[in-house]
């Protein structure tokens, strides 16, 4: 491991270097409106959306399935049906669900089918899971304009209705900031911020996880998931 990498992930283990935690005003997370996304990793998307101005809180879980309470160790396998999901709670006095879809497009790769970035499987599909006829008409109406706008040769994101979602186990909550060093590697290893600057550009406003790593030593990712340094260059 390089002496810079090295110095940069033992500062973010001991200072923090994960996105700013959704903002929790008075009141619970209840009185705010929901939304269901899936963008590969829960842990990625969930710290993703819980950047993001107006977003009360951000929960891992699963849906899209056909097991009742399902696990992470059987999901992981691919065999329930589900994806891994952010269930989204935000104050629609502050966020439009318009806007939630623009920054969730922003942070995933629409173009790629069973996949997001260095994690392969269905349990992995992206997808938009409306919970009323206007959240379809705006999902639909978002997916069609950035097809017209040319900038993707494609959209294979599912566009469904919302089924139950399952709450992943506590572990998984708010892992990023938990567990900023491992999930620092990780999100750099898979790669998901380099492919999603290479589609979107400046486009989109992240944080970048990988901006003060280098090449990091190998190391195990987390159990189910693809060995990034397995994966066959773009």
């Amino acid at each position: 491991m390089k002496p810079a990498l090295l110095a940069s992930l033992l500062i973010c283990g001991l200072l923090g270097c994960a996105p700013k935690p959704a903002e929790h005003p008075a009141g619970s997370a209840s009185e705010g409106k929901t939304a269901i996304f899936a963008g590969g990793c829960f842990w990625c998307l969930e710290a993703d959306f819980e950047q993001l101005p107006g977003v009360i809180a951000a929960e891992s879980g699963y849906t899209g399935g056909y097991l009742a309470n399902p696990s992470y160790a059987l999901v992981g396998l691919g065999i329930t049906g589900h994806t891994e999901a952010v269930r989204v709670t935000y104050d629609p006095q502050r966020l439009s669900y318009a806007q939630l879809l623009d920054h969730f497009w922003r942070h995933i790769d629409p173009t790629v089918a069973d996949r997001q970035f260095c994690d392969i499987g269905s349990q992995y599909r992206s997808g938009i899971y409306w919970q009323d006829e206007n959240e379809k008409q705006l999902a639909e109406a978002s997916r069609d304009a950035l097809l017209a706008s040319g900038r993707l040769p494609r959209i294979v994101t599912e566009i469904r209705p919302a089924s139950r979602f399952f709450r992943a186990e506590e572990y998984h909550q708010d892992y990023y900031r938990k567990n900023p060093l491992r999930y620092a590697y990780y999100r750099y290893a898979c790669g998901r911020d380099a492919r999603v600057q290479e589609i979107w550009g400046d486009d989109q406003a992240s944080t970048r996880w990988s901006e003060t790593t280098d090449s990091p030593a190998k190391e195990p990712t987390r159990p189910g998931r693809a060995d990034p340094s397995g994966i066959p260059p773009r």
